[in-house]
């Protein structure tokens, strides 16, 4: 049994001619279904009918996640773990059954902020016998980069990359040309009045906004702009670059 993770970026506009060519060659796609409106899901398709019309896609209820806000750092690794092992389960149910070569959709790529390398890998600890690989995607700091036209570090210096929900642990360390994903909700940025910000929603999907500038000069805008991208598309995936002067 063979198995493709493929990043897709945001969309079918997206695909590398290698990613489109390797799936093509896949029997089935496996992709986990949140809801019975899941956007993303509708998203994945369109990858699909764009590049391989002919490939089936198998959905997997996704199991449930404890998304309690108050969770401490090491809670919410563990309710990571835990999900993470549930989908494991899922995942080795279905390449039991269907056998073949089947593929997993990565938004972005599959290296940065996505545990899907991690979790066909506890499939194959659970005693399915596959091989995997992985094919890159564009990845959203790429995305919103040139969206804004931007560089994302000054000439010779380095940019932080983390979760939102680190996003403060990372000022407060020091960083000050950071990089945010995974954003549950926009981060506090009271404290950065005077910092630069570049701001981007659903990129290169239905959605996709974009708003940069001085921090206090921008704050309503994007929280308005992000209530908007929610409204037209179901859903909401934002990034940012915040930069100290």
């Amino acid at each position: 049994m063979k198995v493709w993770i493929l990043g897709v970026g945001m969309g079918p506009q997206h695909v590398t001619p290698e990613v489109a060519d390797a799936l093509r060659g896949c029997d089935y796609v496996v992709a986990p279904e949140k809801s019975s409106d899941d956007g993303l899901l509708g998203l994945r398709r369109a990858v699909i009918d764009t590049h391989a019309a002919a490939v089936p896609m198998v959905t997997v209820a996704d199991p449930r996640r404890n998304r309690s806000p108050v969770l401490t750092t090491p809670g919410y690794e563990s309710a990571v773990a835990d999900w993470h092992a549930a989908r494991a389960e899922r995942y080795a149910d279905v390449l039991r059954q269907r056998s073949g070569t089947a593929a997993f959709l990565v938004w972005g790529d599959p290296s940065l902020y996505d545990s899907t390398i991690r979790i066909v890998q506890q499939v194959k600890d659970l005693g399915v016998e596959l091989d995997y690989q992985v094919l890159p995607g564009i990845s959203a700091p790429q995305l919103l980069a040139a969206r804004h036209r931007i560089v994302l570090h000054p000439v010779g210096r380095p940019v932080h990359i983390t979760a939102g929900r680190r996003f403060a642990e990372a000022v407060a360390d020091g960083q000050d040309n950071i990089v945010a994903m995974l954003n549950k909700e926009l981060a506090d940025l009271s404290a950065l009045a005077d910092w630069s910000i570049w701001w981007g929603a659903n990129l290169g999907a239905p959605g996709e906004r974009l708003v940069s500038g001085r921090v206090a000069d921008v704050a309503d805008e994007i929280v308005a702009s992000r209530r908007a991208a929610q409204a037209e598309a179901g859903w909401v995936m934002d990034i940012f670059l915040v930069r100290k002067p």
